[in-house]
């Protein structure tokens, strides 16, 4: 048998080093007997649509685990009300922007000053979106002006935040990356079509820049699709609506507080979820696994 070349040898040594555990080499902490950390104490943090629900829950919760969070929203008032609320608790760790998402100009520098103010970044969640309906049958001009507003909010300002905050990310050594999308992905109804396009446009972005950034092994981005959540936006359901619509979709029969969609969000960006990568997790009380 001859002997193989200096390069098939290589090969092989890096198919072994590819196969070798990334965490051989780390020793866990004093006193634990694993290796990841479940801490974000420390990290600092985008939460953009931060004046009301999800955004809000999400920012509140970061708070609350020990990262420093930027409050991004098109409300001023709202802003202040959260960045207030949190340094109330937490002196000190949030810090409000506001920032229309639509004006890619304005959603570059906001970037550009979180990133200097805090001295880096580690996580963003692309949590701002709206719904303004429109379908078939509405009136051209009607239709185009709520089109291309949704996509603006829902879909390209996530593709200007992540391009502006990548550099500041890839020198994190656990960067994460969640677009909030919509169970709207999976499912949808008559009558708002740019948001139900846009939400399921937002889960094959995610799956292209986790593809894209996934070599450089510090960065996730991953997707999260709300189902029925208690927020601004579903406030103009009627309660029996609402109850007629939990009781008959969703197995657990009720409407989740915003808060239990962003604890999810919380926990894609621990550094422990260092695996999790390009996924789409709905949050809907199972809603979208029911057939009858």
């Amino acid at each position: 048998m001859s002997k193989p070349s200096d390069k098939y040898a290589q090969k092989a040594l890096n198919r072994i080093d590819i196969l070798r555990s990334h965490l051989s080499d780390v020793k866990a902490p004093a006193g634990r007997l694993t290796k990841l950390s479940r801490s974000l104490r420390g990290r600092k943090a985008i939460v953009t649509g931060a004046g009301s629900g999800m955004g809000r829950e999400t920012a509140k919760v970061l708070a609350d685990e020990g990262v420093q969070v930027a409050v991004l929203d098109l409300d001023e008032g709202r802003v202040k009300a959260v960045v207030d609320e949190i340094n109330a608790v937490h002196p000190t760790c949030a810090k409000g922007w506001v920032c229309d998402v639509a004006d890619r100009s304005r959603v570059k520098q906001v970037c550009k000053e979180v990133i200097e103010v805090f001295g880096g970044l580690d996580i963003l969640v692309n949590n701002a979106g709206i719904s303004v309906g429109g379908g078939a049958f509405d009136e051209d001009g009607s239709f185009e002006t709520r089109w291309d507003k949704t996509v603006d909010i829902n879909l390209t300002a996530l593709v200007i935040f992540i391009r502006a905050c990548v550099p500041a990310l890839l020198k994190s050594d656990a960067a994460r990356i969640v677009n909030i999308a919509s169970t709207e992905h999976f499912v949808t109804g008559p009558g708002n079509a740019a948001y139900s396009a846009t939400k399921s446009a937002v889960t094959g972005l995610t799956r292209s820049f986790a593809v894209e950034l996934g070599k450089y092994q510090n960065i996730t981005v991953n997707t999260i699709c709300p189902g029925a959540i208690i927020t601004d936006m579903t406030a103009r359901i009627s309660p029996e609506l609402k109850e007629s619509y939990a009781k008959r979709r969703v197995p657990m029969r009720r409407y989740a507080d915003p808060e239990e969609v962003a604890q999810m969000t919380v926990n894609i960006c621990l550094p422990a979820s260092s695996y999790l990568n390009g996924t789409t997790i709905p949050v809907d009380g199972g809603m979208t696994i029911r057939h009858t």
